[in-house]
């Protein structure tokens, strides 16, 4: 990867690195646009589910594959000492990316969803009491609400749901309201991954500490695309996949306060998670390893620490400077139609979920595949808000630091062929 300045990107330079972005798709195009039968560049604009992986990251997975494969925590020899050198510094990378105290508050899972999973199924069934009460809010994915709404409905504890207003952001007076000194958790998402809305979550963790209540926030859209400091944002749980931030599938990471985790019981008991096994009785490995039960996500833990490297080499601020520019820029071209209806707050992160006036969201998709421009569309796990929108989907084009301001200009041009042809 070319050096970067420290304001601007070199895009050029960085699509080298995800050859997937050279490919052509299409060539069955079935409406107005690119001549039927040719190939079509890919514009791809559904980084929010997943983004694509640079070379420097297959390379180092590769690596551990062909010089290095063993597992770790269970062998003397060379190669497993050096795979869990490797895996430990792994957690290492993290805890100094987001600012985390070490690799004690770095626990890898498979993504975003089981790293909620992990913390309901240890604090929640063990410390949830019943006529106490969770408190999140409408704009939440479904790995959140739904861990939080069956954790009650266990526990026979309520879930009170923060609503939003008519710009897309969070009432924080509402906020203020729900959150009690009943108030167990306090779970927010950082980034909304349908309206893009930045919650200030400093301030909510504040509120929930006012009242001796955890907080929980979901950094799956937040982690890739801006500067996270768990320190200073207090968090006592925070969580964010690989996949959305130039790794591999397969590994999420879930952080909490030291103290915390120390205290919880497993989430998933067997291998590498014990320090001694008796007939009678077992005893737990020190943190992180007590939550990392079987072989590890060993390749994939390598894989996310290069992608933090490509990231830092660029800088987080300038990651959020781009993608800030491109959605504010996507916001404003979309905007020109008087029949699209654009969802959110104008200051936002770096995705726009929109609609065209009487086409359905997948129609909508499938006309944009055919001009190459790939986005996502559906609820985006975010159905309960989909109903406060009063709408059963929407489009949503979502943006990197390998996307152009071209790319966006490729997708308004979709949208107003889609325009024509529903006219």
């Amino acid at each position: 990867m070319a050096t970067q300045d420290a304001t601007t990107l070199d895009v050029d330079a960085i699509r080298e690195d995800f050859p997937v972005l050279d490919r052509t798709v299409g060539g069955d195009v079935t409406v107005p646009g690119p001549d039927e039968g040719d190939d079509t560049p890919l514009y791809y604009l559904d980084n929010a589910a997943t983004s694509h992986t640079p070379r420097q990251v297959v390379e180092a997975m590769t690596e551990y594959y062909y010089e290095y494969n063993a597992n770790v925590h269970r062998g003397i020899h060379t190669l497993s000492q050096e795979a869990s050198v490797a895996y430990e510094k792994a957690h290492d990378r993290v805890a100094e990316f987001i600012n985390a105290a070490g690799r004690e508050e770095v626990v890898f899972t498979k993504n975003t969803t089981e790293a909620f999973n992990l913390v309901a199924y240890t604090w929640g069934l063990t410390e949830l009491e019943a006529g106490e009460n969770i408190v999140t809010t409408e704009m939440e994915h479904h790995a959140s609400l739904v861990t939080w709404q069956q954790l009650c409905e266990k526990q026979g504890a309520e879930v009170r749901y923060v609503e939003i207003d008519e710009n897309g952001e969070l009432d924080m007076d509402d906020l203020r309201e729900k959150v009690d000194d009943d108030t167990a958790m306090v779970s927010a998402v950082h980034v909304s991954n349908t309206l893009g809305t930045v919650n200030p979550v400093v301030e909510i963790t504040e509120i929930a500490h006012e009242h001796e209540a955890l907080s929980f926030i979901d950094g799956a859209q937040a982690v890739p695309t801006r500067p996270v400091d768990v320190a200073a944002m207090d968090a006592d749980f925070y969580a964010f996949s690989g996949h959305k931030m130039l790794g591999p599938t397969g590994i999420g990471v879930l952080y909490g306060k030291q103290e915390l985790l120390e205290a919880l019981p497993p989430f998933l008991v067997g291998g590498s998670m014990i320090r001694r096994v008796k007939f009678e009785e077992t005893t737990w490995e020190e943190l992180p390893w007590k939550f990392e039960a079987g072989t590890p996500p060993i390749a994939e833990a390598i894989g996310l620490t290069a992608a933090i490297d490509y990231l830092e080499e660029i800088g987080m601020e300038t990651v959020e400077r781009h993608e800030t520019e491109l959605a504010t820029y996507a916001y404003d071209r979309l905007n020109e139609f008087d029949d699209v209806e654009i969802y959110g707050p104008t200051d936002r992160g770096g995705l726009v979920s929109f609609n065209l006036d009487g086409v359905h969201a997948h129609d909508l998709s499938s006309i944009l595949d055919d001009h190459g421009v790939a986005v996502r569309a559906g609820d985006h796990c975010t159905q309960p808000l989909h109903d406060i929108l009063d709408v059963p989907a929407s489009t949503r084009a979502s943006f990197y630091i390998y996307n152009t301001k071209a790319e966006i200009d490729e997708l308004v041009e979709a949208v107003d062929t889609a325009r024509q042809l529903f006219a």
